[in-house]
């Protein structure tokens, strides 16, 4: 392990030098730091390539606009990397769990991991935090002596802890001490892809025509930034102008997260990375008056965004897709390439296709659905 580490981290930051290390030994040929390591392993994996084609909202085939899987996980490593720079943390991990912290989910957006969550119930259901923790550990295969990517501790703890805890239906996660915080680091991430997701969900929802905006101006976060950018540049274009909002409005969450969390770390005593384990609450939080306001903005977008009949149809076709294709590879478990179901040896059939399904992109599962149920597609 490289004894490189910035000289300006904060002592409750965690330090690749004092990292737990890695599951399996290995022989590096560089001496990059280890959560630097960690950060260009997920990037040059497979699972992190097919985001590219795993949509958010709207499925694939809608737009080109529209955020993917990819675009999500490059924006909330953007806004997690300032505020971990702000606080003197470590940017390398920090950037690594942003970047893994979406492998595992599926295509569709949450409709799928909905419908295969339901189509697992009896078999220890589906959750994309811990299917992207298996990814890592797991189901990449790109290395000669051992399974997955094989990244240090802080990162897999990183995506165990993601949002929230969770008892793992896919293995043990005591090796991971659920009930101990995370690295700061961490929790960065649960507050960096919520301000990624509300601001590029207003984005696509406006480009799609589907959030009204007078209804939103009634959002007070919105109202306050767009009324500052029409105050300013009153010429500008309304395109612009949103763009501006945007971009001031995730400025705004971004600054409010750095200064609350200053004063957390200050008001509980913080002042090693072993003292944010053993307070056991997160540290990394908005202020109150910006979580009651992001809690509005949250419940518009919920209402008016994904309960919109347009994204209601593309949940039903895309729970249609999940379901037909899972009961058709369980019934035949022979319609799976061979190199997934060799994993049939040490997994239930169930556990086998989901992960197969989990790893598709939106446009593979629309293929293969073709193939499968078109008597005139090619197989």
């Amino acid at each position: 392990m490289s004894d490189y580490e910035r000289t300006d981290l904060a002592l409750y930051a965690a330090r690749s030098a004092q990292s737990k290390g890695r599951r399996y030994p290995e022989e590096f040929k560089d001496d990059r730091p280890a959560y630097e390591r960690d950060r260009d392993r997920i990037i040059h994996c497979a699972a992190f390539r097919r985001l590219e084609y795993k949509t958010q909202v709207f499925v694939n085939h809608e737009g080109d606009y529209y955020r993917t899987r990819l675009t999500h996980s490059l924006e909330v490593a953007q806004i997690a990397r300032g505020i971990a720079r702000k606080l003197k943390l470590n940017e390398e991990l920090t950037e690594a769990v942003a970047l893994a912290h979406d492998l595992g989910h599926t295509p569709f957006g949450h409709a799928g991991e909905d419908a295969l969550d339901a189509l697992m119930m009896d078999y220890g259901g589906f959750e994309h935090n811990l299917q992207s923790l298996r990814v890592v550990e797991f189901l990449e295969e790109r290395y000669p002596l051992f399974p997955g990517l094989n990244l240090t501790f802080e990162t897999r703890e990183g995506l165990a802890k993601h949002s929230s805890y969770h008892d793992s239906p896919a293995g043990d996660l005591a090796e991971y001490e659920i009930g101990v915080a995370p690295t700061l680091e961490t929790q960065i991430i649960n507050v960096a892809d919520e301000i990624a997701y509300n601001n590029h969900d207003i984005d696509d929802g406006l480009e799609s025509n589907l959030i009204d905006r007078a209804e939103l101006m009634n959002v007070p976060l919105w109202q306050e930034v767009f009324g500052r950018v029409e105050k300013k540049y009153p010429q500008a274009t309304l395109q612009a102008k949103t763009y501006t909002a945007i971009s001031s409005l995730i400025g705004l969450l971004i600054q409010d997260v750095i200064t609350q969390t200053e004063r957390n770390i200050a008001e509980h005593g913080v002042e090693t990375l072993e003292d944010v384990r053993r307070l056991g609450k997160e540290l990394v939080s908005y202020s109150p008056s910006i979580q009651r306001e992001s809690d509005l903005l949250k419940e518009f977008l919920h209402t008016r965004l994904y309960h919109h009949w347009r994204v209601e149809r593309m949940r039903i076709k895309a729970e249609r897709f999940i379901t037909e294709l899972f009961q058709a590879y369980v019934e035949t478990p022979t319609l799976v390439p061979e190199g997934h179901r060799r994993r049939v040896d040490e997994e239930a059939v169930p556990r086998m296709v989901c992960d197969y399904i989990a790893g598709m992109t939106d446009r593979f599962a629309l293929d293969e659905y073709k193939k499968l149920f078109d008597p005139y597609e090619k197989v």
